[in-house]
C-alpha cells in the first residue's frame, strides 16, 4: 500500500468545482515541496479517490479543505490544519495549508518557513463550523431543488396549465411530470434540515432532523373553527428558515443525548441507537419546533414581503442586491444565500400557480439570480477572447471552458481570476452581474428553473431578453476586465526594465541565470541502459557519476543527501517515474541527472506500486535550495503530468533525444 506524505479531503456545498479545483491546487502545491499527496473528493457524485486507514495512518500531516461534513473525526491525533474550500482554491494558498500542517507536529525546517500569518491556531473557528454544518445541508438539497425544478418546468412545455385535468390544454404526462416534480421540490426543507443534522451528530440525528423540516414546510396545524391545536387542521409553514433551525436543532439535542446517556452500560450501545436517540430527539425537537412555528412564520413572512419591497423600490434596487450577492463570493455564503432565497421563493411560486402574483415575483426573482450566477464567467470568457495578449494561457485556456461553466449556470469558474485581483476584479463581476438581474427584472423574465442556465430556455418565458440582459451585462463586466489587465501589463511592462538590473543581482548569487536552463541537463548526464538491483545502487550511481562530471565535490555527501530526502517522503512517483533529488553544499552547480532501466528498479515506493523505470535527478546546491530547486521540481512535476513527455521520455533510448525533451521543459 502505497504511502502519502499529506493526505487531505476537500468539499463544497455542490461538489462541482470548488471540491476539485482546491484538489488541483492542493497537488501542484506538494509537487513543488516534492511531497506525495492523495486528496479525496467530496463532490456531488459522492466520494472519489477516498483514502484508506493505512494512508491516514501513514500520512505526515491532514489538510481538510471543505465547507460540508468530511468526517474529519477520522484523522484524530494526525497534525491537520480544517479550512474552509474557499482557502485552497490557488497553489499559493495550498502551499501555505500543507506548510502549516506540518508546522503544526513541530517540525522546525517547515514552521520557520511559514509566515506569521500560518502560525495561528489550527483550531476551527465558531463561524466556519456553524457555515459547514449549513453547507452540508445545502448540498444535499440542491439536487431535489434541481431535480424537482428542472422536471416543473420541464411540464410547463405542454402548456401553462397543462397539469390541470380541467385546463383546455391539460396533458396527462405533463400532469405526471408536474406531480414528480413537485414531490421532490416539498423534500428540499427535510433534507436541508436532515443533513445539517446528520452533519453536527451523523447518522443518529437524521430522524428528529427529516421530523424538524416537515414540520418546517407543515407549521402547527390548527383547527380553523375551535382555533386549538388539531392534528386535522392546517397551519402555516415557515420555510427553509425554520429547516436551518431545524437541523442546527436536531443536531446539537443529539450531542446532548449522547452526554446524557453516556453512563449506560455498553451492551445498550444497540438500543440508544435504534431507540432512545430517536425517540427522544423526535420528542424534544418536535416539540420545540411546533412551539416556534408561530414567531418563525412571521420572520418568514417578514423576510420575503422585504424582498418584496425591495421589488417595490424598483428594478434596479432590487437587481442591485441580487447581483452584489451572487457575484461577491461565487459559490460562498453570501452567493448561496440569495441562490437558496431565490429557491425558496420559486417553490412557493410553483405552489401557488401560474397567473398569481407569487408565482409572478418568484419565477422573475429566479430568473435574475440565474443571470447574476452565469455572467462572471462569461465575462471572463470575454477578456480572454478580447484581450489574449493580457492572459497567460493557463487564463486565456480557462477562460475558454467558462463559456461551458457559465451558460450552465455554473459561477465558480470564475474564482481563480478573481482570487488572483480581488480588486478590481470584484467589482467588475459584481457590476455586471448587476447589470443582468436589472435587466432581467426590467424584462419581466420569469423562469420556473431553479438552475441549468441556458439549458432551460425553452421554459423560461421572455427567454431572448433573458440572454440579451445576461450579455449586456458580460460584455460590459469583460471590457472593464480587459481595460484593467491592460493597464496591468502595461504597468508591469514600464517597471521591467527599472527592476531588471536589481533583479538580476539577486538572481546571480542564488541561481543561473535563465539561459542556462536549457543545460541542466547534459547529453553526457543521461545513462539509458543501466542495470540497478535496488533503488539505493540507482542514487548512489547518480551521486559517483556527479563527481565525475564535476558537479559534486563529494559522492557520500551527495548519496547522504539524497536518502535524507528519501526518509522524508518517497520520490517515486506513477507510471515509472521518480524525481529523487539532493540538496547539499558538496553539489557545486545546479544539475539534472537521467537514468534509465527498462526492467525497472524495484522497492522504490511509487505512488501506484509500480518500479522505477526513469529516474529522473536534481541536484542542487545548498545555497539555491529555496530558490532553484523548487523551481525545476514544480517543472518536472508539471511535465511528468504531460502523457507526451512522459511517452517520449520513457520510450526514447536517444540521450541526445531526451535531454532536449527535458530541457524544453525546464526553460
Amino acid at each position: 500500500m502505497a504511502k502519502f506524505d499529506i493526505i487531505a479531503a476537500t468539499g463544497c456545498p455542490t461538489g462541482i468545482a470548488h471540491t476539485f479545483m482546491a484538489k488541483e491546487a492542493l497537488e501542484k502545491a506538494a509537487a513543488e515541496r516534492g511531497l506525495t499527496i492523495k486528496v479525496e473528493t467530496h463532490g456531488q457524485v459522492g466520494v472519489e479517490n477516498e483514502l484508506t486507514k493505512s494512508e491516514i495512518a501513514g500520512a505526515k500531516a491532514v489538510v481538510v479543505a471543505a465547507d460540508k461534513d468530511v468526517q474529519a473525526e477520522r484523522f484524530a491525533g494526525k497534525p491537520m490544519v480544517s479550512v474552509g474550500v474557499s482557502k485552497a482554491l490557488s497553489v499559493e494558498a495550498a502551499g501555505k495549508l500543507i506548510d502549516r500542517a506540518l508546522a503544526a507536529k513541530g517540525d522546525s525546517t517547515v514552521a520557520a518557513a511559514a509566515d506569521v500569518e500560518d502560525e495561528v491556531e489550527e483550531k476551527e473557528s465558531i463561524g466556519h463550523i456553524i457555515y459547514k454544518h449549513l453547507m452540508n445541508g445545502v448540498s444535499h438539497m440542491l439536487v431535489f431543488v434541481v431535480a424537482g425544478g428542472v422536471l416543473t418546468a420541464v411540464s410547463f412545455l405542454w402548456g401553462i396549465t397543462s397539469f390541470d385535468s380541467t385546463a383546455s390544454d391539460y396533458n396527462s404526462f405533463a400532469a405526471m411530470l408536474k406531480i414528480i416534480g413537485g414531490i421532490a421540490m416539498n423534500l428540499m426543507v427535510p433534507v436541508l434540515s436532515a443533513y445539517i443534522a446528520e452533519s453536527i451528530g451523523k447518522r443518529p440525528a437524521l430522524v428528529p432532523g427529516f421530523v424538524a423540516g416537515m414540520i418546517a414546510i407543515q407549521g402547527l396545524p390548527v383547527n380553523a373553527e375551535t382555533g386549538m391545536i388539531d392534528a386535522g387542521g392546517a397551519g402555516v409553514g415557515f420555510g427553509f428558515l425554520g429547516g436551518i433551525v431545524g437541523g442546527f436543532l436536531a443536531g446539537y439535542v443529539i450531542l446532548l443525548l449522547e452526554k446524557v446517556f453516556a453512563g449506560l452500560p455498553k451492551n445498550l450501545d444497540g438500543l440508544k441507537a435504534i431507540f432512545l436517540y430517536p425517540l427522544f430527539s423526535t420528542a424534544i425537537v418536535g416539540l420545540v419546533m411546533l412551539g416556534i412555528s408561530g414567531p418563525m412564520a412571521a420572520i418568514n413572512t417578514a423576510m420575503m414581503d422585504f424582498l418584496k419591497g425591495l421589488s417595490a423600490s424598483g428594478a434596479v434596487v432590487l437587481g442591485l442586491a441580487i447581483g452584489c450577492m451572487c457575484a461577491f463570493d461565487m459559490g460562498g455564503p453570501v452567493n448561496k444565500a440569495a441562490y437558496v432565497t431565490g429557491t425558496a421563493m420559486l417553490t412557493e411560486a410553483l405552489a401557488a400557480g401560474v397567473g398569481t402574483d407569487t408565482y409572478n415575483f418568484g419565477t422573475n426573482f429566479m430568473a435574475a439570480v440565474s443571470a447574476a450566477c452565469i455572467v462572471p464567467p462569461l465575462i471572463t470568457t470575454f477578456a480572454v477572447v478580447v484581450g489574449k495578449k493580457y492572459f497567460s494561457q493557463e487564463d486565456h485556456d480557462a477562460g475558454i471552458v467558462n463559456l461551458i461553466l457559465g451558460c450552465t449556470h455554473i459561477t465558480e469558474g470564475a474564482i481563480p481570476f478573481m482570487t488572483k485581483n480581488i480588486w478590481p476584479v470584484m467589482p467588475i463581476m459584481m457590476l455586471g452581474s448587476s447589470i443582468a438581474s436589472i435587466l432581467t427584472i426590467m424584462f419581466n423574465v420569469h423562469d420556473p428553473a431553479p438552475h441549468g442556465g441556458f439549458l432551460v430556455l425553452p421554459v423560461v418565458e421572455n427567454g431572448p431578453l433573458w440572454v440579451l440582459a445576461i450579455l449586456i451585462g458580460a460584455v460590459v463586466g469583460g471590457i472593464l476586465f480587459v481595460a484593467f489587465k491592460k493597464y496591468d501589463f502595461e504597468k508591469n511592462q514600464k517597471a521591467a526594465p527599472v527592476a531588471k538590473p536589481v533583479e538580476a543581482s539577486k538572481a546571480a548569487a542564488v541561481e543561473a541565470p535563465k539561459a542556462e536552463a536549457a543545460d541542466f541537463v547534459k547529453v553526457e548526464n543521461v545513462f539509458v541502459a543501466e542495470d540497478f538491483a535496488s533503488r539505493d545502487e540507482a542514487l548512489s550511481f547518480v551521486s559517483n557519476q556527479a563527481v565525475k562530471a564535476g558537479i559534486a565535490s563529494d559522492a557520500d555527501a551527495v548519496m547522504n543527501a539524497f536518502l535524507a530526502r528519501e526518509a522524508e517522503g518517497t520520490t517515486g512517483m506513477m507510471e515509472g517515474f521518480a524525481i529523487p533529488h539532493a540538496k547539499s553544499d558538496a553539489i557545486t552547480e545546479a544539475a539534472v541527472i537521467v537514468v534509465k532501466d527498462e526492467s525497472g528498479v524495484t522497492g522504490w515506493d511509487t505512488m501506484d506500486g509500480a518500479p522505477v523505470n526513469v529516474a529522473i535527478a536534481l541536484l542542487i546546491p545548498g545555497a539555491q535550495a529555496g530558490t532553484t530547486h523548487l523551481k525545476i521540481l514544480s517543472k518536472v512535476a508539471e511535465a511528468l503530468m504531460d502523457e507526451d513527455f512522459r511517452a517520449t521520455v520513457k520510450g526514447s533510448t536517444d540521450a541526445a533525444e531526451i535531454a532536449k525533451t527535458i530541457n524544453a521543459r525546464l526553460v
